[in-house]
């Protein structure tokens, strides 16, 4: 409900005015430190009951800025002078934002977000399972050994190729290549008996079966940036006479999470990740950070993910068992919030008219009714 100028003393304020009772001229100060431990607050306060297992998925997004603003580089990467937020999901919670310059390692300040996060998880919930996902950018030794070295904690992380985990994976290669010439040439065998022989048969037979795809665990360590051997799992994807390599490196024992599990139940689901990201920038304006100041520019990425969170507890508190229920941010802005109505005010109440013709208007009640069941919502 504030106005320009009281989020524009919350950005910033004249250094060289004394701060004082004279003053015309107040900055409003706020805690990040205590902003910081809110995302996780609303997150555990989210569970009526400490849930077995969670996921935290750590990722970076691009944050294009057009001006002087502090902190700002060009990142080849993005192709453009930006910030680089750090982001960490738990499904569809956020319980981090943090912002960034762009000119830094993608995995700076990951390491340091984690430990708080789960600190503040860990003083609530004490038995849960957690596991921090990530693409090959947090695949650092630092990070994962701290995660090695707490009870309940697991990782699993893409891992970047070379040329020594491509020739680990060469038996598995070999193994992948020969099943898909074993099909296709069970294909073009059939494909004789109805059509001409033709040289291609062999071509249009490639595109009538799947691909040929093997999991395989490894024991790698690297020459000098990690401090141990860890268990890497490998996919090896062939068809069309051309493989694909993956790679993964996880904390998981291979007998508690077998190969091809780990790596599409749970490592493949992160890509749910990028939705976030969309309904974050495309939706809740998070790439609004035009002000001068670095601090100004984090809280005003604050300010949109607090307007993230304010949507999804709607989304799952309100709008469950209705057509809502899996829509984004902005689906729900346009279809349930940005409604044409008739105000009226009075000295006893506001009365809020919306057509009786507008298509969501039993949603809408829905929702209301359950805002209103809702314990501390007066």
């Amino acid at each position: 409900m504030a106005g320009k100028s009281t989020l524009n003393r919350l950005e910033h304020c004249p250094e060289d005015v004394e701060q004082g009772t004279d003053s015309r001229y107040h900055k409003i100060g706020h805690s990040p430190e205590q902003i910081e431990g809110l995302f996780v607050k609303l997150f555990l306060e989210s569970y009526s009951k400490e849930p077995r297992e969670i996921i935290l998925d750590l990722d970076v997004t691009d944050d294009l800025v057009h001006g002087s603003q502090e902190q700002v580089f060009f990142n080849t990467y993005y192709g453009g002078y930006c910030y680089a937020p750090l982001y960490i999901f738990c499904g569809k919670h956020l319980l981090a934002a943090k912002l960034r310059p762009s000119n830094v390692d993608p995995a700076f300040g990951a390491l340091s977000e984690l430990q708080r996060v789960i600190k503040q998880i860990r003083q609530q919930w004490k038995n849960v399972e957690i596991l921090v996902r990530g693409d090959s950018a947090y695949s650092r030794d630092d990070i994962m050994t701290w995660c090695e070295s707490l009870r309940g904690v697991d990782y699993v992380f893409g891992l970047a190729q070379n040329s020594r985990l491509i020739g680990m994976t060469t038996t598995t290669q070999n193994r992948a290549s020969l099943e898909f010439e074993q099909k296709l040439s069970t294909v073009v065998s059939f494909l004789e008996t109805v059509f001409k022989p033709d040289e291609q048969l062999p071509s249009l037979a490639e595109d009538l079966i799947n691909n040929s795809i093997w999991y395989k665990s490894l024991n790698y360590q690297t020459r000098e940036s990690w401090s141990r051997s860890r268990r890497v799992v490998c996919k090896v994807e062939y068809g069309k006479k051309v493989a694909k390599i993956r790679f993964v490196v996880t904390s998981l024992a291979t007998n508690k999470v077998p190969p091809s599990q780990l790596y599409k139940q749970k490592y493949c689901q992160r890509g749910e990740m990028e939705n976030r990201f969309k309904e974050q920038q495309l939706e809740l304006f998070s790439d609004r950070t035009s002000t001068h100041t670095f601090a100004g520019n984090q809280l005003r990425l604050w300010f949109s993910s607090l307007a993230y969170v304010l949507m999804n507890a709607l989304r799952q508190k309100c709008l469950t068992k209705t057509e809502l229920q899996n829509a984004t941010v902005g689906t729900i802005r346009t279809k349930l919030l940005k409604l044409g109505a008739l105000i009226t005010v009075s000295t006893r109440r506001i009365l809020i008219a919306i057509t009786s013709s507008c298509p969501y208007k039993h949603i809408f009640a829905t929702a209301h009714r359950r805002l209103k069941m809702l314990p501390n919502t007066a």
